[in-house]
C-alpha cells in the first residue's frame, strides 16, 4: 500500500481503492474530492465524495475520512489516541451494542503517528452542543446507548488484558504532571469559589482515585460528553471519538456526561431517574449482581472525571475562544455536582 497520507490532497484515489480493499470491499475509486468538516484538535476529518469504476452495492458515494494532520512532533504525541480509535473500529465496535459510525476500511502506521479511519457520513445527524447542554430526555438516550458499551463485555477479562487498570506508576506519572497542569488552568483561566476548589480537589484526591480497587470494570469511552454525539432526526444517538477508551469503571462515563452536559438545574432534578435507566439497561445487557445502590454510589464516586478531563484537555487542546467558553462551562457545572453530592458525603 501506498505512504499513509497526512493531508487530505494525499487521499488519491489509488489510496482509498487500497484501504478499501483491505476491509474486503470490491471496490475501484477512480476519483475523489474531499473538503473538510468538524473541529478536530488531533486529527482531522473530510467529506469524501467518490466515484467507482462500477457502483458498489456496500458503499456509499461520501464518507468521513479522519486523518492524522499537522507537525510530526504533534502526531507522535497523539499516536496512542489513534491506536485506539483505529483499533476499536477495527477490532472492538461489533463486540458492543454501541451505536457507533460505519467502519468501511482503516490504515495504521507501525508507530501509530499516521492513520486514516473511513466511517460513515451521517451529515443529517445533529452534533451536539456542549455549553448549550443537551436535555434530559437526551442524555438519558445517551446513558442507555453507553449500556451498550459497558455491558456487553461487563468484567470481561480478555478486554482488561488488552486495556490494563492503572497502577501504582500511573499514578505517580499523573501526579508529577497534574499539579502543573492545574496550575496551567488557573493561570488561564482564574477559577473562583467551588470552581477553583474542585481543581484543588482534583489535585489532592486524583492520585488515589485512580488506584481505587473497582468493582465493576467495562470499557470507558472516556470523553462521553454531547459534544461527541450525533442525533438522528428522531434524536436517535450515535457516539463517536473513540481516542480515549480505557478499562475503568463504566460510571465515570455516565458521571462525565452528565455532570457536564446538562445544566446544574436539570442535572439535580433528573439525574436519579436517568441513572436508574441507565441501570435498567445494563441488566437489559446481561449484568447481574450489581444493585442500583450500587451504581449510585459508583455514579457519584466518579464525578472527579470531569475536572481532570477539563484540566487535561484545556491545557492539551489549542486555545478558542469557543474552547475557553466550553471548559469554564465544563468546570462549573462539574464543580456543582461536587459541591452537591460528593461534599456532604
Amino acid at each position: 500500500m501506498s505512504a499513509i497520507p497526512t493531508a487530505a490532497d494525499d487521499l488519491t484515489a489509488e489510496r482509498l481503492t487500497d484501504i478499501l480493499r483491505s476491509a474486503d470491499h470490491d471496490a475501484e475509486v477512480t476519483s475523489v474530492s474531499a473538503e473538510p468538516v468538524g473541529t478536530g484538535q488531533m486529527a482531522g476529518s473530510y467529506r469524501i465524495r467518490l466515484t467507482y469504476a462500477e457502483a458498489s452495492p456496500t458503499l456509499p458515494d461520501t464518507m468521513i475520512a479522519k486523518m492524522a494532520t499537522g507537525p510530526q512532533d504533534q502526531r507522535d504525541f497523539a499516536c496512542g489516541a489513534f491506536r485506539n480509535e483505529v483499533g476499536f473500529y477495527q477490532d472492538l465496535a461489533s463486540t458492543f451494542r454501541v451505536p457507533v459510525p460505519r467502519h468501511f476500511g482503516s490504515v495504521i502506521s507501525p508507530t501509530g503517528a499516521e492513520f486514516v479511519l473511513l466511517l460513515e457520513d451521517m451529515a443529517d445527524a445533529r452534533q451536539g452542543d456542549q455549553i448549550a447542554g443537551c436535555t434530559p430526555a437526551q442524555a438519558e438516550s445517551v446513558a442507555i446507548a453507553a449500556a451498550g458499551l459497558h455491558g456487553p463485555r461487563w468484567n470481561d477479562a480478555d478486554l482488561i488484558d488488552r486495556f490494563p487498570l492503572p497502577t501504582d506508576d500511573d499514578r505517580a506519572l499523573m501526579e508529577s504532571v497534574l499539579e502543573p497542569m492545574a496550575q496551567v488552568y488557573r493561570d488561564r483561566f482564574a477559577p473562583v469559589g467551588i470552581d477553583d476548589g474542585a481543581v484543588e480537589w482534583l489535585v489532592a484526591q486524583a492520585g488515589d482515585w485512580l488506584v481505587t480497587p473497582q468493582r465493576s470494570v467495562a470499557l470507558v469511552h472516556g470523553d462521553l460528553r454531547i459534544d461527541n454525539v450525533l442525533f438522528g432526526a428522531d434524536d436517535t444517538v450515535t457516539i463517536i471519538d473513540w481516542q480515549t477508551i480505557v478499562s475503568g469503571n463504566p460510571l465515570r462515563d455516565i458521571a462525565f456526561l452528565l455532570s457536564t452536559s446538562l445544566t446544574v438545574d436539570d442535572r439535580r432534578a433528573h439525574e436519579r431517574r436517568i441513572v436508574a435507566a441507565y441501570h435498567d439497561a445494563l441488566l437489559s445487557h446481561g449484568v447481574s449482581g450489581y444493585s442500583p445502590e450500587e451504581c449510585w454510589d459508583d455514579y457519584v464516586a466518579n464525578f472527579i472525571q470531569g475536572p481532570l478531563i477539563v484540566v487535561f484537555g484545556s491545557a492539551a487542546a489549542q486555545p478558542t475562544p469557543r474552547g475557553d467558553t466550553m471548559f469554564e462551562t465544563m468546570l462549573h457545572r462539574s464543580a456543582t455536582a461536587i459541591d452537591d453530592l460528593v461534599a456532604s458525603r
